[in-house]
């Protein structure tokens, strides 16, 4: 072996373990801030714990889920802007579990990156945090990892993984879902994580830079629009489910939209017709359609197109259900009804259009 030739480090790979410890350093508070029955919402170990019989349940049955946030992470990234796709990355895992009719109990990310800035990672999960607090999740782990030559300077990406339990017995969706139930629907934030490659080729179309003013959101640059967080519908579902015991299903609209979607939350032979004339495009949609000529029902298949989340009820107590949900903060209406489906037909049809004019 030659004498001539220094010993390498993992640093002069490009890992950098004491920004690694820096960052956990930063964090820590962050972390503790989410603590809730069950959890202490310490980190450092090499797993995080969570006692279960601290939560109250009597018969529980644990929910699991994960998820990422898509591109979406790029113009976190293009912008410099990264406070809220935590929050993002949260709601995308817990949306997920609440639709069981689960009650989410801790989280755990992952942020991988070619090089870590403390700072970044820190604002990071700054947000996942504030998503867990929001929800009664505790943050009890995760990891950071620097891939130098997978990722590209300055470029990281994101996965979040939520457990959550409910009692035996009660979990979504029902088995005495009917056709003529009432489907509701909970309003949007906004575009929340699916859909943004289509996102940024329309925006790249426009000529549009993300510091631009937003077209559609007066105030906003068009970034600032877009990065608008995930809502997170977990206390107000879990609060219609527990005071009325009406909700016999709930279905979160993510990638696919209404016809991937809402399906789901239905037995087999049972569809939903929506009243498109119900549903309230928000302007971020409408100006993604105009501007990508995108058509309606690419953009019902693509987006959540203003409706986030669904609730399937009894038609006598959709009025009980409504009115929880607007306690807890939802913007929510009847859009539509639970209907028979024959074999091979399609599972969700429309009636009316929805708006998509400027």
């Amino acid at each position: 072996m030659s004498g001539n030739k220094s010993g390498l480090t993992y640093g002069e790979a490009g890992v950098d373990i004491d920004a690694g410890n820096r960052m956990v350093d930063l964090i820590k508070p962050l972390v503790r801030a989410t603590a809730r029955a069950g959890a202490d919402a310490e980190i450092g170990g090499f797993g995080g714990v969570f006692d279960l019989a601290r939560t109250g349940f009597k018969d529980p049955v644990l929910v699991a889920a994960t998820d990422g946030v898509g591109t979406k992470v790029k113009i976190a990234i293009e912008t410099g802007r990264h406070d809220t796709i935590g929050i993002d990355l949260v709601a995308m895992s817990v949306n997920d579990l609440v639709v069981q009719g689960a009650e989410p109990l801790f989280f755990l990310d992952y942020f991988a990156c070619s090089k870590l800035d403390p700072d970044t990672g820190a604002k990071v999960v700054a947000g996942i945090a504030q998503g867990c607090r929001e929800t009664g999740c505790a943050l009890i782990g995760g990891e950071t990892a620097e891939m130098p030559g997978l990722y590209q300077p300055g470029d990281y990406d994101l996965a979040g993984f939520a457990v959550g339990a409910a009692e035996r017995g009660t979990l979504l969706p029902r088995s005495d879902i009917a056709a003529g139930d009432v489907v509701i629907g909970m309003a949007s934030s906004g575009v929340h994580s699916n859909g943004f490659s289509l996102v940024r080729k329309i925006v790249e179309r426009s000529g549009l830079g993300f510091d631009a003013p937003a077209p559609f959101a007066p105030g906003k640059t068009l970034g600032e629009a877009l990065l608008v967080p995930t809502r997170l519908y977990v206390k107000s579902c879990l609060a219609a489910i527990r005071q009325t015991g009406a909700v016999k299903a709930l279905a979160h609209i993510t990638g696919g939209g209404f016809p991937d979607n809402i399906p789901r939350a239905l037995p087999k032979d049972l569809g939903a017709e929506i009243d498109l004339s119900q549903v309230d495009a928000l302007a971020v949609f409408r100006w993604l359609s105009r501007e990508g000529n995108v058509a309606m029902a690419e953009m019902l298949r693509t987006f959540n197109c203003g409706i986030g989340m669904i609730a399937v009820v009894d038609p006598g107590k959709a009025d009980a259900v409504i009115k929880v949900l607007h306690e807890h903060g939802e913007t929510a209406r009847p859009i539509g009804t639970v209907v028979p489906c024959a074999a091979g037909g399609e599972r969700v049809t429309y009636r009316g259009l929805l708006d998509l004019s400027l």
